[in-house]
């Protein structure tokens, strides 16, 4: 995904300036100078643009581009050396970002917990998580209600030591220096709940293949 500065936020959904604002001082206060206010800023902007398209909630639209810029500023200071993560990290990439790729990240997070870092995103982005998938993640004790669909990054996927392509296929953007894997996976989208499950299932066992061929000791 290659950021457009100047992308402009659709008339009717802009943010409060002030609260922009400090969401901008809390990402230059964390990440300077390890990164410049310049690009705190656009990277800021340029999130809050691309989760506005996608559709999320106008009301919640400051807080979760404050946390889209928040991942990519941390991907990007990790790329220039500068980030304090250690681990490796892992992108699980699929369509709509609202299924396989966050129940992934969903089991990877709870199996790693501080021992790598992990995000996710997808090629065309949904404006929500499917329901049926938060309830089945529940099911196996991971809360996923607070996540959101996010759009590829460049940021991300220049800082991914491993990238797990979820069914994206020839869409997804490859970048060199990354381990790179296909899980081939129905999507779950309109799926009843005992499909979801199946899905779920097989998920969770390659996430706890992948954690122990890491070298992550499982939660």
């Amino acid at each position: 995904m290659n950021e457009n500065p100047g992308a402009a936020v659709p008339s009717g959904t802009e943010a409060d300036p002030a609260v922009l604002s400090d969401a901008a001082a809390r990402l230059n206060a964390e990440f300077g100078p390890a990164v410049n206010a310049a690009t705190v800023d656009r990277i800021l902007d340029g999130s809050l643009a691309h989760l506005t398209a996608i559709g999320l909630p106008t009301d919640r639209l400051p807080a979760l581009a404050e946390r889209f810029a928040r991942e990519r500023l941390t991907a990007m200071a990790r790329t220039a050396g500068r980030g304090a993560l250690s681990g490796p990290t892992v992108l699980f990439v699929c369509t709509q970002n609202a299924g396989r790729s966050q129940m992934a990240l969903g089991f990877f997070t709870s199996m790693a917990g501080q021992q790598a870092a992990a995000w996710s995103c997808g090629s065309a982005p949904s404006a929500a998580i499917h329901p049926l998938v938060i309830k089945a993640m529940a099911e196996r004790g991971v809360d996923i209600a607070d996540e959101f669909p996010k759009p590829w990054s460049d940021e991300l996927m220049r800082a991914a030591d491993v990238v797990i392509d979820m069914g994206c296929g020839d869409d997804n953007p490859i970048i060199g220096g990354h381990r790179f894997e296909q899980w081939p996976l129905p999507d779950p989208a309109g799926g009843g709940i005992e499909e979801i499950r199946a899905i779920r299932d097989d998920i969770e066992q390659r996430v706890r293949r992948l954690v122990a061929n890491l070298g992550l000791a499982a939660a």
